[in-house]
């Protein structure tokens, strides 16, 4: 089917042999997942094309690459269906990667366990820095958000932070008792230290001066502290703020919830952790049912 196709192409619609050797490459890594997959190719069906095209930007393909690759898996099914008369085309709605949201990237709970345990707590900056990623997992805010913090912002008697969102948006987040003994730790032991007998309204302030911590600085301490804990993809504080959501939703919180605690302002962009799920469950699924 592949050859009669691209002999389709070649004949009637006279594209270009440039092209024409694009959709050949294209088409033949379709035909060896096809086999892997243990399928015929024209047997594939729609969750399988969208398994495929996942794990060709998986692999780092280019965007654009990826678009011509569904626009040619899309022509091949379109012609198949005719030619094999068969009852629904797989690819007949199949977008390209542009409209499909990237899926977060997020660590895992060993991933998380093994970043806590970085920082050095018997120093005020490790103590700092213990807070500071403590708080931030426990309450998935954003890095400016967090950095601007102010100490009295925490209700830590009973569990929760104020925070300023976008759109100058106010929101309460809880946090959880392991964050708040942090927090109060830091207080008490370290953040006086880091001061130098100044006074400053934020909660976390930087090692050098005693004055608030920027966004770059924190950005190279969780970096320094993600190379020493093992962790080789990038890592930054949105990581851990998408790695908060994605093991909430995973633990049966509602995304209404999650929603207000991210601070997003319609649940459509919540819904994007739900897709990592869906992606879990099917690896998940794929490895243990008994007839897969």
């Amino acid at each position: 089917m592949i050859d009669t196709y691209l002999t389709y192409l070649r004949d009637v619609r006279r594209m270009a042999d440039n092209t024409l050797e694009s959709y050949a490459r294209d088409l033949g890594q379709l035909a060896a997942f096809a086999e892997k997959q243990g399928t015929a190719i024209e047997a594939i069906d729609r969750r399988d094309l969208e398994t495929f095209i996942r794990a060709q930007m998986a692999e780092g393909h280019a965007p654009r690459s990826v678009a011509r690759l569904v626009a040619c898996v899309r022509g091949f099914y379109k012609f198949t269906t005719v030619e094999r008369k068969l009852a629904r085309n797989p690819a007949d709605d199949l977008r390209s990667p542009r409209a499909w949201a990237a899926l977060p990237n997020f660590l895992s709970l060993e991933e998380v366990d093994r970043l806590l345990e970085q920082p050095d707590t018997a120093t005020p900056r490790g103590l700092r820095d213990k807070a500071l990623i403590e708080v931030l997992y426990a309450t998935g805010l954003r890095v400016s958000e967090l950095i601007a913090l102010r100490a009295g912002d925490l209700n830590l008697d009973d569990g929760y932070l104020t925070c300023i969102g976008k759109g100058d948006k106010q929101r309460m987040v809880p946090i959880g008792q392991t964050a708040v003994e942090w927090v109060r730790q830091y207080i008490r032991d370290g953040r006086q230290s880091l001061l130098r007998k100044k006074s400053s309204p934020w909660l976390f302030v930087n090692a050098r001066d005693g004055g608030p911590l920027s966004r770059v600085g924190f950005w190279k301490v969780l970096k320094a502290y993600g190379t020493g804990a093992g962790i080789l993809r990038p890592l930054s504080p949105h990581v851990l703020r998408h790695s908060f959501a994605t093991h909430l939703l995973d633990r049966g919180a509602d995304l209404r919830m999650i929603q207000l605690m991210l601070g997003h302002a319609d649940l459509s962009t919540t819904q994007i952790y739900t897709h990592v799920l869906e992606a879990r469950l099917r690896t998940v699924y794929d490895k243990f049912h008994p007839r897969e």
